[in-house]
């Protein structure tokens, strides 16, 4: 396996992810059925992907020019 990719971006982590909040809402009395775990799905990738933009701008040593 010589590709790599960024953690945020495997569907192990993503999957993972999806079902510690799933347990966590549950342990707190939400019941959370396919549509649910979807719109979280799609959190977690919104603010996975925000967070790396930002992350990248941050650690960028090029200024951006027009």
């Amino acid at each position: 396996m010589n590709d790599e990719k960024s953690w945020y971006t495997s569907k192990t982590v993503i999957g993972a992810v999806i079902a510690i909040l799933s347990l966590i809402a549950g342990a707190f009395g939400y019941d959370v059925d396919a549509a649910g775990q979807e719109q979280i799905t799609v959190a977690v990738l919104g603010i996975a992907g925000a967070g790396m933009a930002i992350y990248g701008r941050v650690k960028a040593v090029k200024k951006i020019t027009k």
